[in-house]
């Protein structure tokens, strides 16, 4: 299982994204990295320093979300959609994409039902719950 330290995380982003601006090709899961930066231009300036990057702490106290945690998240969903593991995950992206009219919007909505997911397992020290997870981005796709 491939395990990325967060300099790795970090050094992966600053890379795809020099790579995306100077127009060298890019691999598969890069191609989706890019394209999810440009989605988000508000944080292409910590992309652009692999310096500051690889130094700065997200605490949130400034308010500012970790640009590197938000796009793993949508690497990790979009991921999990094409080979639809846990299974049922694509369908229920899919239905909160039409709900909201917006894959960007529907991946912000599935973002909590991971994070929620992820921390709950860490917590109790047991295996992610793939079925909690499904039925919360579910529960967004129903709700108005």
């Amino acid at each position: 299982m491939f395990n990325p330290s967060q300099e790795d995380v970090r050094r992966f982003f600053c890379s795809t994204f020099a790579k995306a601006r100077d127009g060298v090709a890019l691999e598969a899961i890069e191609t989706i990295a890019a394209q999810w930066m440009d989605e988000h231009p508000e944080y292409h300036a910590d992309f652009s320093d692999i310096d500051q990057a690889l130094t700065r702490v997200y605490d949130g106290k400034d308010g500012q979300m970790n640009p590197f945690l938000h796009l793993s998240m949508h690497l990790s969903i979009s991921e999990q959609s094409s080979i639809d593991q846990p299974r049922g995950i694509r369908q229920a992206v899919e239905l909160l994409t039409h709900k909201r009219n917006s894959l960007h919007r529907a991946h912000h909505d599935a973002m909590e039902c991971l994070g929620t997911m992820l921390w709950e397992s860490q917590r109790a020290g047991r295996p992610p719950d793939g079925d909690a997870y499904i039925a919360c981005v579910q529960r967004h796709a129903t709700r108005d």
